[in-house]
């Protein structure tokens, strides 16, 4: 099946591994100039290896936090100018750390926002303009199955993905009422993925991944690939009438935490 991706560009923010690596091979393999950007050179140096056997010149990457807004701003520049676009933004981040709602001050829930929110947003107002120049734009904001739902022991994440989903839905009606009506705007919600940081977890929990697999439904983790699927269905040119969703990819785990 063609997604139409072929001659489109995309940015993967913390796109050197986990679920951001998965979105960006799936996207270069589908035909687009991806450009990655991860705070490890060491580690996007690897990621840009393994994506150019995949789309051989058809990648880029930059090293950078995605919390210094001012870089971000500045890598969808550089792209625009190297490659145009850009079409699809992907704004995805590493998840805050693990704690219940009493552990954490202020500080913390500001960090939160920052890392998780604030740069989803920071990326999607740079990219916006290139998208209403080219009359087409996929916006994608990967959160988690705490964007749905709360998930015990993880407060700083239950505060701010829902937050993110509330900035996606204000812009699917702000663009739609300024007529902007090609510029998708969804959220991918991951549940348990076997990324390396979750299997450094599991290995130590007693029971490791069989644990953390007992309240899926589908009695396993998903694979990093699957979301990956995800995004490129959400990326695509077939996706036009899909917008304002937030799509869990979680072996049905939304349900099993009822």
């Amino acid at each position: 099946m063609d997604l139409g991706l072929k001659g489109r560009v995309a940015l993967v923010a913390a796109g050197t591994s986990g679920i951001g690596l998965a979105v960006a091979r799936r996207l270069a393999g589908e035909g687009a100039t991806v450009s990655v950007c991860g705070r490890s050179p060491a580690r996007l140096r690897e990621a840009l290896s393994l994506l150019e056997e995949e789309a051989p010149g058809a990648v880029h990457g930059k090293a950078l936090d995605v919390t210094d807004h001012a870089a971000v701003e500045g890598w969808v520049e550089e792209v625009a100018g190297l490659h145009g676009g850009p079409h699809v933004v992907v704004a995805n981040a590493g998840s805050p750390p693990e704690g219940g709602a009493e552990r954490f001050g202020v500080p913390d829930y500001r960090a939160a926002v920052e890392l998780n929110l604030l740069s989803a947003i920071t990326l999607t107002r740079a990219a916006l303009p290139h998208m209403r120049q080219a009359g087409y734009g996929r916006i994608l904001f990967v959160t988690s199955l705490a964007s749905k739902q709360p998930i015990p022991g993880l407060a700083l994440s239950n505060t701010v993905r829902p937050a993110v989903v509330g900035y996606a839905k204000a812009l699917v009606h702000e663009l739609a009422e300024a007529g902007e009506r090609a510029v998708t705007v969804n959220v991918l919600a991951p549940g348990m993925t076997r990324t390396p940081t979750l299997q450094a977890w599991a290995e130590e929990l007693e029971g490791g991944v069989e644990r953390l697999s007992a309240d899926i439904p589908i009695g396993r983790l998903a694979e990093p690939d699957e979301v990956g699927a995800a995004a490129a269905f959400l990326a695509s040119s077939l996706a036009g009438a899909t917008t304002g969703v937030v799509l869990p990819v979680d072996g049905g785990a939304t349900r099993g935490l009822l």
